[in-house]
């Protein structure tokens, strides 16, 4: 059955890693995939999805205008029954209504969406990608990692700036293990500092 999934997880719960698994499984069997990511998750560039291990691939690039369903069903046109699955990286910064427009495309063009982001930023608060994939995915499916303190599951992103947590500012900010490390909810308000400034100094090398 054709299905719109949503695979979310904290911070280094390998999401990337998957979504970039799952497109070299269909290229291998001679299918295409569309890959998306957008345009706001820069770190490697506009239009690269890329793993912290090295792994990358380029990608449609969103913008905040960008019709997904009009887009794919164009490329449907042109790939006919090659074109597998679409996948979408960073998918918490999709707008609501680019989030109906894959669900769109699972019902009217039957093709399956695959999108894979966070749940909630830096302070514990859903991004309006996240939160609208949770309320109209058909499966959901977490995506687990541990606290770096504790070893517990890992279900907070702490935004760590020169080595020390922070509890507010913009939503959006772009950054890898040097900006955001995952956390258990009871160490996400209760970090031992010492270890977070090790961290942050490891993970700046």
């Amino acid at each position: 059955m054709t299905q719109l999934f949503f695979e979310y997880g904290a911070m280094g719960s390998g999401k990337t890693i998957e979504i970039l698994k799952v497109a070299y499984n269909y290229e291998e069997q001679n299918k295409e995939v569309l890959l998306f990511t957008p345009i706001v998750a820069d770190r490697d560039g506009k239009g690269i999805v890329a793993s912290r291990i090295g792994l990358s691939k380029e990608a449609i690039a969103v913008s905040n205008n960008l019709d997904l369903f009009e887009y794919v069903e164009k490329e449907l046109d042109k790939l006919g029954n090659k074109l597998a699955a679409v996948l979408v990286d960073e998918a918490q910064f999709l707008s609501a209504i680019q989030v109906d427009q894959l669900a769109k495309i699972v019902d009217e063009l039957n093709i399956p969406v695959m999108a894979f982001g966070l749940k909630q930023d830096a302070f514990n608060e859903l991004f309006e990608g996240s939160k609208r994939l949770l309320e109209v995915a058909d499966k959901l499916v977490e995506m687990k990692t541990i606290c770096v303190f504790c070893g517990k599951k890992a279900t907070a992103n702490m935004r760590v700036i020169d080595g020390k947590p922070v509890y507010s500012g913009q939503q959006v900010y772009i950054g890898g293990n040097e900006s955001y490390i995952p956390t258990c909810r009871y160490h996400y308000y209760h970090p031992d500092l010492e270890k977070l400034k090790d961290i942050f100094i490891e993970n700046k090398k």
